[in-house]
């Protein structure tokens, strides 16, 4: 007989590795699988850095997943001695008068994020263009232009979380494949069957956190009715040495930032401070949303023209740090839905299946909440979060039924 768990989750990112270690911690007997080596670079979760915020100005329905995720960080950073979360406040830039009006609100990302921290009481300021010439002399900025400034704002290390989860995990009990891909999730009258390329498991319930790899598993029934809902998008992070550049940066002296523009395609771009002190160099990225692709099919090769085209067109004319020069870039892949919500439900026609995925290039930080809030789920506790905001009704993902 294959072995039976109480659950298996398949795919260890982001926030498989939090659930595998929300439910282990609780006393499951679970499982975890994933086709590579966790944390590694060929999915979404990795780039030495992701922004968090409280502030999101996705949504209120965000707010208490990060505030929870900001806890979890520090109780794992306590109980693994690995640096996961660093505060650096953080900025939400753009233009003051550009946005367009609807109902006497201003349809922005800067003033959504400024409402948002005032209903949920969020320390934050806001800046003119002034106060962000002396803050922030780093940035190059235009005469209208202002900014959401956040105190709890920062980075976290999406490696080291992944880590630290995943040790956390085992130390609980959990059990790991890694190297594994999975070929085939079954029903067999009460349980499932997860079959492998190292063998075939049982289990009560399935979490699916596969990111761009969800619509592969689904089946092509379900597949036909999700992958239209799910696509995958190449996005590029790139990293610049300034070296000893005056003004700094470092944490301290330099923020997190989310900086729109309004004037192309990629319209808006993000960034970090120096994460490693070996190595000056801070990191940029856009985000596009024009050209799909696949796990399989994608580039994952940086091109010359791509990192020159970041420093032409970003980053010298938009900083203080003339010279500049790119020294690493990495690709990676955002899961994104029509609206850019999230997927959090269980799946429709699988009893005990439950999907946790398309996080939509902004699920790092809600990931080790997400974790927690889906571990509740699966053992039918009372949940501390609402998950409800993320179900897939929400996403006109249409139900299938199993053979």
């Amino acid at each position: 007989m294959p072995p039976h768990f109480d659950t298996i989750v398949i795919g260890l990112g982001a926030v498989g590795s939090a659930t595998l270690y929300q439910l282990a911690r609780r006393g499951a007997n679970v499982l975890g699988l994933d086709q590579f080596q966790p944390p590694h670079s060929l999915g979404s979760s990795h780039g030495q850095t992701r922004i968090t915020r409280l502030a999101v100005g996705e949504g209120d329905e965000y707010v208490p997943l990060v505030r929870r995720s900001h806890e979890i960080w520090r109780e794992l950073e306590a109980a693994t001695g690995q640096s996961i979360y660093t505060r650096t406040h953080g900025l939400v830039l753009g233009p003051r008068d550009g946005a367009p009006l609807h109902q006497g609100r201003r349809l922005d990302f800067v003033h959504n994020t400024i409402e948002i921290a005032r209903r949920h009481g969020i320390a934050h300021e806001v800046l003119d263009h002034g106060d962000l010439r002396r803050r922030y002399p780093q940035f190059q900025l235009n005469y209208n232009e202002f900014a959401y400034w956040e105190r709890d704002a920062g980075f976290v290390r999406p490696e080291a979380a992944i880590s630290a989860q995943l040790q956390q995990a085992q130390l609980h009990g959990a059990s790991l494949q890694t190297g594994v891909r999975v070929t085939g999730l079954v029903r067999e009258g009460e349980h499932l069957r997860v079959d492998t390329t190292q063998g075939s498991f049982h289990a009560g319930q399935v979490v699916l956190a596969a990111g761009p790899w969800l619509p592969g598993l689904l089946g092509q029934e379900l597949q036909h009715a999700w992958a239209p809902q799910l696509a995958v998008y190449r996005q590029v992070m790139f990293w610049f040495d300034v070296g000893a550049a005056t003004p700094s940066f470092e944490p301290g002296a330099f923020p997190v930032f989310i900086w729109t523009f309004r004037d192309g395609p990629d319209d808006s771009i993000y960034g970090f401070p120096v994460a490693d002190p070996g190595a000056p160099a801070f990191k940029v990225a856009t985000a596009q949303y024009l050209e799909t692709t696949t796990p399989e099919a994608v580039d994952r090769v940086v091109a010359d023209a791509e990192r020159d085209s970041m420093l032409q067109r970003h980053v010298l004319p938009r900083f203080q740090a003339p010279g500049a020069r790119c020294t690493d870039a990495r690709a990676c892949l955002y899961t994104v839905t029509p609206d850019h919500g999230f997927v959090v439900d269980r799946l429709p026609g699988w009893p005990g299946v439950h999907v946790a995925s398309a996080c939509s290039g902004h699920g790092f930080k809600h990931s080790a909440a997400l974790g927690e809030a889906l571990a509740q789920q699966v053992l039918d506790l009372p949940e501390r979060l609402d998950l409800r905001p993320f179900g897939h009704a929400l996403h006109g993902l249409a139900a299938a039924e199993v053979a």
